[in-house]
């Protein structure tokens, strides 16, 4: 008996589609914007219920308010990896990348300018031997 490998589950989008990658710390977000009415979701949520605070959910649509474009497309966001605050950080950077593949001559500069296409490259230090954390050592004792 064949085994069957069951594909992955496509993002239900029509018509024109602009993908993009966002990532931030451990967090790897996937970005499917597409015209329409400014709906947000992500991993299946909307943003409302996805985002713990008010800051978190302004962060991640901030793209749309620094191109004057909120309300004009719907975001589909698959997000893994990190914690909470990393998640919001790579969509906020797929949605600034993808907003620029949308019309690049305008919207790039606003976006480049605003610091949102840059990628956040700080990473967590990793522990070394012989320390309490990567930097803390043990407690000096003299005698």
């Amino acid at each position: 008996m064949a085994k069957t490998t069951k594909a992955p589950k496509e993002p239900k989008v029509q018509g024109v589609v602009y993908y993009a990658t966002g990532r931030r710390k451990t967090s790897s977000a996937r970005i499917f914007l597409k015209p329409g009415s400014g709906k947000f979701v992500v991993n299946d949520v909307d943003l409302a219920k996805f985002a713990q605070s008010d800051v978190q959910r302004v962060l991640a649509a901030s793209p749309f308010a620094t191109t004057e474009t909120v309300g004009k497309y719907d975001v589909e966001a698959k997000v893994v990896g990190g914690g909470y605050s990393s998640q919001i950080g790579a969509i906020r950077h797929g949605v600034a990348r993808a907003l620029s593949t949308v019309d690049d001559s305008k919207l790039r500069p606003v976006l480049k300018a605003a610091g949102m296409l840059t990628r956040d490259d700080r990473m967590v230090e990793r522990k070394k031997y012989g320390r309490h954390k990567a930097r803390k050592r043990p407690q000096f004792s003299k005698r």
